[in-house]
This record gives C-alpha cells, sequence and structure tokens, in this order.
C-alpha cells in the first residue's frame, strides 16, 4: 500500500487517480522543468554559429579569387608575355614548315615545343588558360591560320586573342576574345 501524495489517504499501488482528492497518480510528483532560457539562447547562437560557417565555407570554395589592382595587372602582364612566347613558337614551327601549323600544341617538336610548354605553364600559375584551335584549311588540307586564346579563370581579368598576324587584342569583357577586339 501507499499513500497519496495530495491527500495521504492509503490507496492500491495500481491506483492511477485517487478516489477521494481526484489527483493523477500516473505521473510524477512534479511536472517536467523547461530548460533556462539562458541554455536555449546558448542553442540558437551555436546553431547560428555552425549555419554562418557553412554558408561561409561553401562560399570560400564556389567564388573564385578575385586580386585586384597591381595583382591583376601583373598577372595580365604575365599572360601577355605567355601569349607572345606561344606564339612566336607557332611563327617558328610555321616558318619551318612551309606556312603550315601544328594540328595541337604537343605536337610542336624541340625548342618551339618546349618554350610552348613554359608559355602555358606561366599562363596556368597566373590563372590563364592557352585554348588553341585551327581557323582554316588551304585547298590542300594544310592549316594556315591558327587562334590562341588566354582565358582567364577569375571574374574580372581580360580576355585576349591572338592570330597568326601576330596581332594581340583583349576585352574585359566576360567572354572569349576575337579578331574584332581592340589590339593591346
Amino acid at each position: 500500500m501507499y499513500t497519496c501524495r495530495e491527500c495521504e489517504r492509503e490507496l492500491n499501488q495500481a491506483t492511477e487517480v485517487c478516489p477521494y482528492c481526484g489527483t493523477d497518480l500516473s505521473s510524477d510528483a512534479q511536472p517536467e522543468a523547461a530548460p533556462p532560457k539562458k541554455t536555449r539562447w546558448i542553442s540558437v547562437i551555436v546553431r547560428y554559429a555552425i549555419l554562418l560557417g557553412a554558408i561561409w565555407g561553401f562560399m570560400w570554395y564556389v567564388v573564385p579569387e578575385k586580386r585586384g589592382g597591381e595583382a591583376a595587372a601583373q598577372a595580365e602582364e604575365r599572360a601577355i608575355r605567355a601569349l607572345r612566347d606561344a606564339g612566336a613558337s607557332l611563327a617558328a614551327y610555321a616558318d619551318a614548315q612551309g606556312g603550315s601549323f601544328p594540328p595541337s600544341l604537343e605536337a610542336l617538336p624541340g625548342e618551339s615545343g618546349e618554350r610552348m610548354r613554359r608559355a602555358a605553364q606561366a599562363a596556368l600559375a597566373e590563372g590563364y588558360q592557352l585554348e588553341y584551335s585551327l581557323r582554316s584549311h588551304d585547298g590542300s588540307g594544310v592549316p594556315r591560320q591558327f587562334t590562341l586564346l588566354a582565358r582567364p579563370r577569375n571574374w574580372g581579368y581580360r580576355n585576349f586573342y591572338l592570330d597568326e598576324s601576330g596581332v594581340l587584342r583583349g576585352t574585359r569583357e566576360n567572354r572569349a576574345a576575337t579578331v574584332q577586339d581592340p589590339p593591346i
């Protein structure tokens, strides 16, 4: 036997409601206390900090690095130098091959090929990708014109264009440079 916590009368242990005073005996003596407000605020602050950290990490990974001012100008100058070196390698190859250009940059032999590899690596180190394509063939199927583009991976950098004429062109627009862009 045990007693009711309100009226203190003796009851059967299986009784859920006191038949004398009507007290609910199925629950514990006191209802569960709510967590203190300070603990709730700490929980909210921690959740927001985790959310902001996740957003910052995502943006750091997704948004490309944007160098400005002098660093951007130096990167563009090095890309221009690399593009001109690559153009000189292609011109030397064409002179040796009777005016035809190689089917790919990897096909350049010897010193011209080594100079081209160094130029492509220098451009890549500055955030530029060199893109080489043959524009047309003469009646014999020999490529006599090429296009060499330097495309930046960073937003805000100039795009450059070079062809067999040797005139370097550029644009600040977010597109590949073309023969219609102004010379540099």
